[in-house]
Order: C-alpha cells, then sequence, then structure tokens
C-alpha cells in the first residue's frame, strides 16, 4: 500500500509459563510493560512505535492458537531477529538479557559489516540482535 499514511504494526504472540517472570525479565531489557493491555494472563512488551511482544499464560495463548504449544526450550518455534544502531547496542541488550536470567542462545557472529548475538528468554524464546553497517543496506 505505497503512499498509505497507515503505520503497520506486527504484534509477536509468545506463550509463557509464568507472566510475572516474564514481564520482570522484559522489563529489565529495559522495555515498557502497556498496562492497558495487560492482565493476569497477558503482558503486552513494547519494543518499539511499530513492534509489541504479546506474552500470554499458556492457557490464553491456547484459546487463539489451532496446534499445540511448542515447548521452547527444546524446540525452535520461531528466530525473533531485533535490530541495533550499533555493536555496542547489541552487546548491551545481550549482556542485559543474561544479567535478568536470559541465557545465550548461540556464539555471537561476527562478519565486519554485520554483529549479531542471541539470547532466550526463561520460556526459551530464541531471539536474535544484530547490527549491519549502514552502507550495506544501502547497497
Amino acid at each position: 500500500m505505497a503512499g498509505n499514511a497507515y503505520q503497520q504494526m506486527v504484534f509477536i504472540n509468545l506463550a509463557t509459563k509464568d507472566i510475572d517472570a516474564a514481564k520482570k525479565f522484559y522489563s529489565e531489557l529495559g522495555y515498557t510493560i502497556n498496562e492497558q493491555f495487560s492482565d493476569e494472563n497477558t503482558a503486552s512488551v513494547v519494543i518499539s512505535e511499530s513492534i509489541v511482544i504479546m506474552l500470554l499464560a499458556e492457557a490464553k495463548f491456547s484459546e487463539f492458537a489451532s496446534k499445540p504449544i511448542a515447548d521452547s526450550k527444546v524446540a525452535n518455534e520461531a528466530l525473533i531477529c531485533l535490530s541495533a544502531e550499533s555493536r555496542e547496542a547489541v552487546d548491551e541488550l545481550c549482556d542485559r538479557a543474561l544479567a535478568a536470567g536470559g541465557s545465550q542462545a548461540k556464539d555471537p557472529q561476527d562478519f565486519g559489516q554485520m554483529y549479531g548475538r542471541s539470547f532466550q528468554d526463561p520460556d526459551g524464546h530464541h531471539f536474535e540482535v544484530m547490527w549491519m553497517d549502514p552502507a550495506m543496506v544501502q547497497g
């Protein structure tokens, strides 16, 4: 829809075993919990103006899902990639994730013009955090 002023948003819905622990983890990463869209079964985590992670207690998640919930600690359900403005920002977010109770998902990758690290949240959801040299993006 070229020329449309509508700002499309992305809502990533993830099942969690413990809403309170999940809210604490994402808050410690520096993200805001939107209380207007949160309750005892749901936490709305604002990543940016256009990206929101909706954490749903497993029973609540099952109301929306047509298939069983994957055990994200032993199987990949998705790889969620977040961009970062610098190599330092990649390290900062991943270090905060580890300090907040997350775990390293795989070894850092450094390709010179691209740099990335990854972490898993306490439920095992896999996040990639990457920086790419702006000159590379421009072609």
